[in-house]
C-alpha cells in the first residue's frame, strides 16, 4: 500500500518491472494477475523518459489536456500560462514545443502534469536521457512538487541512486517482477536489515548485480 504524501522510488536492473509497475498504477496496462485498487476519485499524472509532445505551440500542448478535462480553450491557456510560469518556462511559451532541448522538453511535460493538479504524479525514469543541469532542473521542479504547498504522493522509477536518496522516502526493488524489498530509503542504503535480509537488493546497491 501506498500513503497519500509517500515519495515510493522503484529501482532495480533493466526488465525487473519498473515501467510496467508505472503503467499497471496509471491505468495503462491490465493485470494478468491481482488487482490494483485506488480511491476512484484519485487524480493521477504519469511522466515518461521522453515526453510525447504534439506539434503545437508549448502553450498548446499544457493546455490542451485542461481543454480535455472540461475547461474551456481560454481558460485552459490561461492556465497553461500560469503552469509554464512555475517551471520557468513562460518566455518560450509561444515556441514550437518539438523544437526545444530534452531537457525544456521534459519541464514543459512537468508543466503540463502540474496544471492537472494531480495528487499522485507518476515518473518513469524522467531525467535518464538529459544532461547534468538538465537533470538539475527537472529533479529540483520535481523535490518542489513533492514537498510544496499541496504536496503529491511520488512514485518514480529510477536507475540513479544519488537521486533516490535525494527524492524518495521508501524504496521498493524489484527483480524479475517480484518486489523483493521495501523499506525507508535510510534503511535501504544503510541500514543492516538490508544486508541481512534482502542480499539481491544489496548487491544491487553495492553495484554488483546488474
Amino acid at each position: 500500500m501506498i500513503h497519500p504524501g509517500e515519495r515510493v522510488a522503484l529501482v532495480g536492473a533493466n526488465g525487473c518491472g519498473k515501467s510496467t509497475l508505472l503503467r499497471l498504477l496509471h491505468g495503462l496496462a491490465t493485470p494478468t494477475a491481482g488487482q490494483v485498487f485506488c480511491g476512484g476519485d484519485m487524480r493521477q499524472a504519469m511522466l515518461f523518459q521522453k515526453p510525447h509532445l504534439l506539434r503545437l505551440s508549448v502553450q498548446s500542448n499544457v493546455a490542451l489536456g485542461l481543454w480535455l478535462r472540461g475547461a474551456s480553450w481560454r481558460e485552459a491557456k490561461v492556465a497553461a500560462l500560469a503552469a509554464l510560469t512555475r517551471v520557468g518556462l513562460a518566455e518560450l511559451a509561444g515556441r514550437n514545443a518539438r523544437q526545444l532541448s530534452g531537457g525544456q522538453q521534459q519541464r514543459v511535460a512537468m508543466a503540463r502534469a502540474w496544471a492537472l493538479r494531480p495528487q499522485v504524479l507518476l515518473l518513469d525514469e524522467p531525467t535518464a536521457s538529459l544532461d547534468p543541469h538538465a537533470k538539475r532542473e527537472v529533479e529540483a521542479l520535481i523535490e518542489e512538487f513533492a514537498s510544496g504547498s499541496g504536496a503529491m504522493t511520488l512514485i518514480f522509477a529510477s536507475h540513479n541512486l544519488g537521486q533516490v536518496k535525494r527524492l524518495a522516502s521508501r524504496v521498493i526493488y524489484l527483480e524479475q517482477g517480484r518486489v523483493l524489498a521495501d523499506l525507508p530509503v535510510e534503511d535501504f542504503f544503510s541500514g543492516p536489515l538490508l544486508q541481512q535480509q534482502y542480499p539481491a537488493a544489496h548487491l544491487f546497491v553495492k553495484g554488483e548485480l546488474v
